[in-house]
């Protein structure tokens, strides 16, 4: 109980001199020992890595998980070092919905959910696979650096704060002892000062004499642990630099993760479009029959596009609203009155009364037949 007092009176009394020296420092009545410049460089760099490096670690986060709630129940289930449910991706449920629903529906609305719901659930399971591999090759790397290494860096800073505090302290108590000796080893004036005086004068030189070899080895002890701390801390603030190394390569991981998920993505989008490309020809062609009948029987004047099939041998290219097109995907047709097409070659394009507005008629060369309008770019 006596020794825990003591410790605790101690403790107390250190805090207390540290206080006194930082509300001096800050006062301007105290000297303060300054760092070199490299070390104070090397600090600013810490803090900045520190700062940016926790920014883009929230916002990947945000990035990878949008919804706030679904961040915070992570972030229980690791605290209580759990493993967090599986959890559906929004695309994975997107297409479950639409295939569900496509067994509601007929053709060709319900052979277009299933499609459409399977290229989803195809999205939904690479965009998982993306987050987890961004979460293991970056955000993990980035997270450890928070809670591992820049905690330890904090804590070696602190504890070199504190003995610069003890040092500058043991600085001023010198001063003071040195300044008090002088005072007390002056010569008195033997005409005014009794001989009893003389005695007191010289005890009290001796005194303060030991009190500044107590005081200077009290400060060579502090100099000695703040160089050692000042080590210690200068070896931890030069390691940034080789997590700097480790963080380029984790970027360079979640790059290359970003790039293959939306690669696929992209050939799910793609092959999308060419299964939607043949689906629609059933209604599509209905629709503009019938509107081709229906503007026939208005106005008494055949049109090129016939109830029954579409003759494109027939077609004829109108003498104004012909159009240049990039081709953007590769193209196969579903049957004779459609065009296969290739990617990035230019067609001419026009439209004829009556069709439907998602395809259009394309020629190249001798060769011409209905082509998709989401394959097209048109061209000025």
């Amino acid at each position: 109980m006596d020794f825990n007092v003591k410790k605790l009176a101690s403790g107390a009394g250190l805090f207390f001199t540290r206080a006194v020296q930082f509300t001096e420092e800050k006062l301007g009545q105290a000297e303060k020992t300054e760092l070199d410049a490299h070390f104070e460089n090397l600090m600013s760099r810490a803090d900045c890595t520190k700062n940016w490096t926790e920014k883009i670690y929230r916002q990947t986060e945000v990035l990878l998980q949008p919804n706030p709630s679904a961040r915070i129940e992570e972030f229980l289930y690791e605290k209580l070092d759990r493993k967090a449910p599986s959890r559906i991706t929004n695309g994975e449920l997107l297409g479950q919905y639409m295939q569900d629903a496509a067994k509601e529906f007929g053709s060709p609305y319900g052979s277009t959910l299933i499609k459409v719901g399977e290229c989803e659930r195809r999205l939904g399971a690479a965009e998982r696979e993306f987050l987890q591999t961004s979460a293991i090759s970056f955000l993990t790397p980035l997270r450890n650096f928070l809670e591992g290494d820049w905690k330890t860096i904090s804590k070696e800073r602190r504890l070199l704060e504190n003995l610069r505090l003890d040092l500058d302290a043991c600085k001023t108590r010198l001063k003071k002892a040195k300044l008090a000796e002088a005072k007390a080893a002056m010569a008195p004036d033997f005409q005014e000062t009794r001989p009893r005086n003389y005695v007191l004068s010289a005890s009290a030189s001796a005194l303060w004499s030991e009190e500044v070899e107590k005081a200077e080895h009290e400060l060579r002890v502090a100099q000695t642990e703040f160089d050692r701390q000042a080590e210690v801390t200068r070896l931890l603030l030069e390691g940034i630099s080789s997590t700097h190394v480790n963080h380029l390569r984790c970027l360079h991981e979640f790059v290359e993760a970003q790039a293959a998920f939306y690669k696929q993505c992209h050939l799910h989008m793609q092959e999308l479009q060419k299964d939607l490309g043949r689906l629609p020809n059933a209604f599509a062609l209905n629709s503009t029959h019938s509107m081709a009948a229906a503007g026939s029987s208005a106005e008494g004047v055949s049109s090129p596009v016939e109830t029954d099939t579409l003759k494109i041998e027939e077609v004829q290219a109108p003498a104004t609203g012909t159009r240049k097109a990039k081709v953007l995907y590769d193209y196969d047709a579903a049957d004779s009155s459609e065009l296969s097409l290739l990617a990035d070659e230019l067609i001419t394009v026009y439209t004829l009364p009556g069709m439907d507005s998602d395809w259009l008629i394309g020629e190249r060369g001798n060769q011409k037949g209905k082509v998709p309008v989401t394959y097209l770019e048109l061209l000025s």
